[in-house]
């Protein structure tokens, strides 16, 4: 038992290092984390080191990170954006998926695979990487731009198109005809109830489980609950015969007007780039060496042949459709590999006897070269391409009048201060660790985040990356220094705004460079001040001109504290009590001490 464990943590100590050793490198040679991992995983694999005899069971593992990454890009998929998308998916899509796989059927025909065999292949080739892309796009910030966007639409058709692509391969098995003819649709109506089922889920239970979930005000909890919502529809889909990343993808999209989303994101992330580079280094394990060379002339011909044409589909496809010379190239820069889908179709093919295991390694080899090249080349060709220049015009003007803000807390204060933002128009983005403050406001209509400000990741995943001021509001003067901290290191462009507990806190904040920051008591109290002594019959001038003499007074005394002097000290050089003044009443009003007994 105690050699097994070894044997385990060997295993794992060895992709680690090879992650850790591998990746950095090909970074720096600004190859791509892909290529990185990739490599690693062909030489710790069984053709080289030697050090994993079974890349399957890394790879079974593994496919939760294409699960979690899927997610986290549902996050950013609202609905709305996602309708936005159909012309996109049902148009370019259909069309770019039809042309690649009429193409390619034959060019495995030409490379003298049989009809059947041929039309098989192309179609898993046609299934593009879906994590490859999207960690290109992210890598490369692309992710969010139009160009992007229509590259995630067309992912989603093929993600979709896998299921009657099995269908398909069913029906075209030896074995077809002594099926049972009612298998086919109760598969469909099985993945149909599993597809209601996940909508009506999101729709009716995921928003007020994680309100439960974040009342308790245990991190680990509601980290164990985003978990279980991307799990819990993988494996819902799983069993309804769809794609495990599909349903990811749904959850994700159910979430994303969640007041949870940021929250989410951030407990996600470090599960989903570890898994997904363990996903990277288990297709590098795949690559069967000996295969490819023993039908060396068939596997090279077919990368470079499939690659080729596949990019060319793609090319013509979109100039057709009306992208531009730079777009539809950089889209067939993008995707013309094949993907993670293939080995799927390639499995089921030849377990239904339509595909011999020969044909299923050779085409297979040709998927894993052709994920492995495709990063290379992309990065090679954008060299010779001319960049793709943005319109300059109106279109450039951004969205609000001022930037956006990040404010951090949504109490009394944080909402009096939205109040003269939203009145200007400025688009905010509000985050709050209590639950009811976030209920509460979206029954107002108001949309607030629930994320906890202390955190880097929450933090990022909320967009302060981008945010030209940081308002942080929040109660705690503890947490505001925290936040501080977080923010003057990781988001040194944005201007931070304190809400400061007392003197001693804006002391602090000014120590730490924090120029922008108000005590939450001061001003209110000098006001409540100037109102009383309106009420005690002095002129409302004259009540300011005293308000602005205690004001200046506060701000001469802060300085000296700053300087090193005591707080008394400051206090008693600054202060002066004033002679008192004749006291003038209107004859029509009495003093308030001329009423006392």
């Amino acid at each position: 038992m105690t050699g097994i464990a070894n044997s385990q943590l060997l295993q794992a100590v060895a992709l680690l290092g090879a992650a850790v050793l591998v990746v950095p490198i090909f970074r720096a040679l600004r190859l791509g984390a892909v290529l990185g991992y990739l490599f690693a995983g062909v030489l710790v694999g069984p053709f080289v080191l030697g050090w994993f005899t079974d890349p399957e069971a890394i790879l079974g593992l593994a496919e939760l990170g294409v699960v979690m990454f899927l997610f986290v890009i549902g996050l950013e998929m609202r609905p709305a954006r996602l309708w936005a998308l159909r012309r996109t998916i049902y148009g370019l899509g259909l069309v770019q998926l039809a042309a690649c796989g009429v193409a390619l059927t034959a060019v495995a025909w030409a490379l003298g695979a049989a009809p059947r065999i041929a039309f098989v292949g192309a179609m898993g080739f046609v299934l593009t990487s879906t994590a490859i892309v999207m960690q290109l796009l992210s890598e490369s910030g692309e992710l969010n731009q139009p160009s992007g966007q229509k590259v995630v639409a067309i992912l989603l058709l093929e993600d979709l198109i896998i299921v009657p692509l099995l269908a398909v391969v069913a029906w075209m098995a030896p074995a077809h005809e002594s099926s049972a003819t009612g298998i086919p649709w109760l598969a469909a109506f099985t993945g149909l109830g599993c597809l209601l089922a996940l909508l009506a889920a999101g729709r009716w239970l995921l928003e007020p489980l994680f309100r439960v979930l974040a009342r308790s005000k245990v991190r680990e909890v509601l980290c164990a609950g985003a978990l279980l919502v991307v799990l819990g529809a993988a494996l819902l889909m799983q069993v309804g015969g769809l794609s495990m990343a599909l349903g990811a993808f749904l959850a994700g999209v159910l979430l994303s007007q969640s007041s949870f989303r940021h929250q989410l994101e951030a407990d996600i992330e470090p599960f989903r780039g570890l898994l997904l580079g363990l996903f990277f280094l288990g297709i590098g394990m795949a690559l069967d060496l000996r295969m490819v060379s023993e039908h060396l002339l068939f596997v090279l011909l077919g990368v470079v042949a499939m690659m080729l044409v596949k990019a060319l589909a793609i090319y013509g496809t979109g100039r057709m459709l009306g992208d531009t010379h730079v777009e539809a190239m950089d889209r067939a820069l993008l995707m013309p590999l094949g993907g993670e889908f293939a080995f799927v179709l390639y499995a089921s093919a030849a377990a239904s006897g339509l595909m011999s295991q020969e044909d299923n390694a050779r085409f297979t080899a040709i998927v894993v070269l052709s994920m492995a090249f495709a990063p290379l080349a992309r990065t090679a060709a954008r060299h010779f391409m001319p960049k793709a220049t943005r319109p300059v015009g109106r279109t450039d003007v951004p969205p609000c009048l001022t930037g956006s803000i990040l404010m951090i807390g949504f109490g009394r204060f944080g909402q009096v201060v939205s109040q003269s933002l939203l009145a200007r128009d400025v688009d905010v983005t509000v985050i709050d660790t209590d639950v009811e403050m976030v209920q509460a406001a979206s029954d107002f209509g108001f949309k607030i985040y629930y994320g906890d400000g202390t955190r880097l990741d929450v933090l990022e995943a909320a967009g302060a990356s981008k945010a030209r001021v940081i308002a942080i509001c929040v109660d705690s003067h503890s947490d505001a220094d925290t936040i501080v901290d977080l923010s003057k290191e990781s988001f040194p462009g944005a201007t931070l705004m304190v809400r400061t507990y007392d003197r001693e806190h804006a002391l602090r904040m000014t120590a730490k460079g924090i120029t922008a920051q108000i005590r939450e008591t001061f001003e209110s109290a000098l006001r409540f001040g100037t109102m009383a002594l309106v009420q005690l019959g002095a002129s409302p001038g004259e009540a300011d001109a005293i308000a602005e003499v205690v004001r200046r007074r506060d701000a001469e005394r802060f300085a000296r504290e700053l300087d090193g002097i005591d707080w008394a000290t400051a206090g008693l050089a600054n202060f002066k009590r004033p002679r008192p003044a004749p006291w003038t009443t209107p004859a029509h009003q009495t003093r308030p001490s001329d009423t006392l007994p």
